[in-house]
């Protein structure tokens, strides 16, 4: 199935992103993050829970001073005085969130569920009372039962509700299983847009999330480096290139500042990057072994699906114990050494050793004392 309408991000960072445990943003790092994500054109930005305090809701208030082209909304539980806090913010948009599965409307609201429906309409109705756009959050909505998600929607849109945001809280779904659901509920209430928000647990977010979007989901909810809850939600980088790469679909997000988004928010939120994270992981674009460096010296799209300058990154050649000479060659033409294949072969012995001994690829200048102390090379012609 092609996707073929609009594809909105409703970027998390702030919220659920800061949710991740441990992970605290000062005003400045905000506020930086936001005009980050608008100078990529990313179209809504979640940037708080106002009913956390004053500290939060002055922090979200600078964000609405800045006067960004990204609509600014709040997170909030489905109640007036939550709703009326975001108000005081000066947004225009809220999330109100409601738990939709039995499981936690039993065992953690101790309701049923005519009093979530009831909840819904009233906080609904004072947040459009006061024209506010309003996205509806459905927690834990991937364990509910599908009929009871289709009446919420048909209250949220008879009520003038503006999207229904299915979550898989839990992040237990796979994404056969997301297409369908999001599927069902797009035929079965097409008047209202729909959201995905999906959690790494299982490793599945990026995943689901593009499932989502090829049901019909024109929002989805991400995170720069993937962060948030536990094992965290899908990756703003991952998402905005899987669609690109993976379904030939181009967001409008400009993407050569994702290395330096990432590493700022890695920074900011004291949780490093692996090298090897995808998309925007320092050695993604490393190439080592004799048959893929070969290959990627003579045309990078041998072994690159895509452009490392898209997001901000260089290639490299690395060095190391599955090496071909090939590669220790443009290694060395890089630090420019011109060696030559009878050259390059009692070198690659002795990377190979080094390499071994030290259980990693060589540095230049590991390289460099090798070239030095290697005096039975011959003349290059």
């Amino acid at each position: 199935m092609t996707i073929d309408h609009d594809i909105i991000i409703d970027d998390t960072t702030l919220r659920d992103g800061e949710q991740t445990a441990g992970v605290v943003f000062s005003k400045r790092e905000k506020i930086a993050i936001a005009r980050m994500l608008d100078a990529i054109g990313v179209g809504e930005i979640e940037c708080g829970i106002p009913a956390m305090g004053e500290e939060e809701r002055s922090g979200i208030r600078s964000l609405v001073d800045l006067g960004l082209n990204a609509r600014l909304i709040t997170w909030n539980r489905a109640l007036v005085p939550e709703i009326e806090a975001s108000i005081a913010c000066g947004v225009g948009a809220v999330d109100i969130s409601l738990s939709v599965s039995d499981q936690m409307i039993t065992h953690k609201l101790r309701k049923n569920r005519d009093a979530v429906k009831e909840q819904l309409k009233v906080a609904l109705g004072f947040a459009k009372q006061h024209n506010l756009y309003v996205s509806v959050g459905g927690e834990d909505a991937s364990r509910a039962d599908m009929a009871f998600l289709v009446e919420l929607m048909k209250i949220t849109r008879a009520m003038g509700g503006d999207r229904f945001r299915f979550c898989d809280t839990l992040g237990i779904m796979d994404p056969f299983t997301m297409f369908d659901k999001v599927a069902f509920l797009r035929r079965a209430v097409p008047e209202i847009d729909i959201e995905v928000h999906t959690h790494n647990d299982l490793g599945m977010a990026t995943a689901n999330a593009i499932a989502g979007i090829r049901a019909g989901a024109k929002y989805v909810n991400t995170t720069i480096n993937g962060l948030g809850e536990r094992a965290g939600n899908a990756a703003l980088e991952e998402v905005v290139m899987g669609l690109k790469h993976a379904c030939g679909v181009d967001t409008g997000i400009t993407t050569h500042r994702f290395r330096e988004m990432s590493l700022f928010v890695a920074t900011a939120s004291r949780r490093p990057l692996s090298v090897s994270k995808p998309v925007v992981g320092k050695r993604v674009f490393a190439h080592e072994s004799g048959l893929h460096a070969d290959g990627v010296i003579k045309d990078p799209r041998n072994y690159e699906g895509f452009d490392p300058a898209e997001v901000g990154l260089t290639r490299s050649i690395a060095v190391g114990k599955h090496s071909g000479t090939g590669g220790l060659i443009e290694r060395y033409r890089g630090m420019g050494i011109s060696v030559d294949r009878t050259q390059a072969a009692p070198l690659l012995e002795l990377t190979r050793v080094m390499s071994c001994q030290r259980k990693r690829d060589l540095t230049n200048g590991e390289l460099m004392a090798i070239y030095c102390a290697e005096e039975t090379l011959p003349k290059a012609a």
